[in-house]
């Protein structure tokens, strides 16, 4: 059965990609002006290229040139047409302002890290706090990794600057300890990824990703400001359109040898995929709290018939905190 599956699959990306190519290729025997280049919204980011729409038809992974950096969905782009289109450059407003800030906060963020002082104060009366070390008149102590200095002065001449703000805890990034595929209440072994939904009337699949109680550790005695997920939708399975990822919580720390059992009523607007696409789901604060507390430990797909068919891989979790 798991053969049929993967020929009628097999068929319609076949299809789906002879009706693209015609569309190419017509679009390639048209006249352009801009030296044959057109205008085209990139639908989806891959790990090849680009997914865009030209001519009213979805192209997938169309390569980029080298220039064409910080890629999104949603952009419009150049496109140099023919056999084979190319995405020349990005359309829009000069970015060099967003890159100057997006610099200097690496460049900030760098800084903190690779100093050695943390922090040089002074006053008359000796430090407050554990650890300080006194040389005459200069003490010194280190916290997490950096040297605090404090100079013990007998007159205060220019005021001590105050101690810098506390920073956040460095983001944390969890990729999955495992992942797999449901189908009828049990593991589907013919399955090597998530999977949502039923493409051939055979029961509706359902995924998941088990990190474990890697995530509820990492958020211990912190507060997490953000969880986001990444995730692949394969290609070859289902429709190639933008189609969305049917998300939900699980309790399970690894997979269960039964059925997945999800919590809640999930959601199916945190992310639409192209096929082959990468990209990237905000998870709503409610979620953020029970993975953060324990109350669930990983995220799962679940879809019923074949609109939404599809396989997805990925689920690397990141982690900021305030």
């Amino acid at each position: 059965m798991h053969d049929q599956d993967e020929r009628k699959e097999a068929d319609v990306t076949a299809d789906n990609n002879a009706r693209e190519l015609g569309a190419l290729l017509a679009q390639a025997s048209t006249p352009t002006q801009g030296g044959g280049t057109v205008s085209a919204q990139v639908v989806d980011v891959t790990d090849t290229g680009v997914n865009v729409m030209i001519g009213g038809s979805l192209i997938l992974d169309v390569p980029c040139a080298d220039s064409y950096r910080g890629r999104a969905a949603g952009d419009w782009v150049a496109v140099r047409s023919g056999a084979r289109p190319v995405v020349m450059w990005r359309l829009g407003a000069d970015p060099g302002g967003a890159d100057e800030t997006v610099v200097r906060n690496i460049a900030t963020d760098v800084a903190l890290d690779t100093q050695v002082v943390r922090a040089a104060t002074w006053g008359t009366p000796a430090p407050t706090g554990p650890g300080w070390q006194t040389v005459q008149a200069l003490y010194m102590r280190q916290v997490n990794g950096k040297v605090e200095l404090y100079g013990q002065l007998g007159t205060v001449t220019d005021p001590s600057p105050g101690p810098p703000p506390a920073r956040p805890p460095k983001p944390v990034t969890l990729s999955p300890q495992a992942s797999g595929a449901w189908r009828s209440g049990r593991p589907d072994e013919t399955r090597n990824m998530p999977y949502q939904g039923d493409y051939t009337g055979r029961g509706n699949l359902r995924g998941g990703w088990f990190y474990g109680s890697n995530i509820a550790a990492a958020c211990a005695g912190k507060s997490a400001a953000s969880m986001k997920v990444q995730f692949t939708r394969a290609r070859g399975a289902g429709s190639n359109s933008k189609r969305p990822l049917h998300l939900y919580l699980h309790a399970h720390t690894s997979p269960p040898g039964g059925q997945l059992n999800l919590i809640g009523s999930g959601s199916d607007d945190l992310l639409s995929l192209s096929a082959g696409a990468t990209g990237t789901a905000t998870l709503p604060a409610s979620w953020r709290t029970q993975l953060a507390s324990g109350a669930a430990r990983g995220l799962a797909i679940s879809a019923s018939g074949s609109t939404d068919y599809m396989g997805v891989t990925g689920g690397r979790l990141t982690i900021t905190f305030s």
